[in-house]
């Protein structure tokens, strides 16, 4: 089944949660998905809270889209869109292919992949990924067969909507953009 497919249906906090484990790959490079926040429609967080604009009209496409935007000016992010005006954002992946080539883009750093600007460097994310496919050769994700345990907690670095418990981990994984509030973690089954 295409991710496009396997997600379509799912509104933002499912889709986060269902990232969590996936395997992303850009371009020859790529990891597990450790880390995402959730952002919907309704959600005064998110860019699609006003409505469909130029900026933001990749969110109202097809689900199993990339939605990518300049944070700040200076960062790409990456986000999965859902639903129309829902979308994922990838916070960090575990990095398992092309290790080298990212580190070269990432100047040597030993921070690869935990924190969106730093993933979408490392992963040569484009203004032109936006609104491409996550089924293609070029971007892709494979959605984990067996949904692990979760860590849940706030989102972070915004600044309406910020209690909602719509950040999610990869629980015991190293390489998260933030740690977690201890105590924070759920089973999938509970979820």
């Amino acid at each position: 089944m295409s991710l496009s497919a396997a997600i379509a249906d799912l509104d933002a906090v499912a889709l986060a949660r269902r990232l969590i484990g996936a395997l992303l790959h850009v371009r020859g490079v790529g990891g597990i998905i450790i880390e995402t926040e959730a952002y919907a429609r309704d959600d005064p967080a998110s860019h699609s809270f006003r409505g469909p604009t130029a900026r933001n009209g990749a969110m109202f496409g097809p689900a199993g889209h990339a939605y990518v935007y300049r944070s700040y000016g200076i960062h790409l992010c990456l986000n999965v869109v859902g639903r129309p005006g829902e979308a994922a954002l990838i916070r960090a992946i575990a990095p398992t292919e092309g290790l080298a080539l990212m580190r070269q883009r990432r100047g040597g750093s030993a921070l690869l992949c935990n924190g969106p600007g730093r993933l979408a460097q490392a992963l040569a994310i484009r203004a032109e990924d936006d609104g491409a496919s996550l089924d293609g050769p070029d971007l892709a994700i494979t959605l984990a067969q067996a949904e692990p345990p979760l860590l849940v907690g706030p989102r972070i670095g915004i600044s309406r909507a910020q209690g909602l418990p719509w950040r999610f981990g990869l629980a015991g994984a190293s390489g998260l953009s933030r740690p977690f509030p201890r105590g924070q973690q759920e089973s999938r089954a509970g979820g």
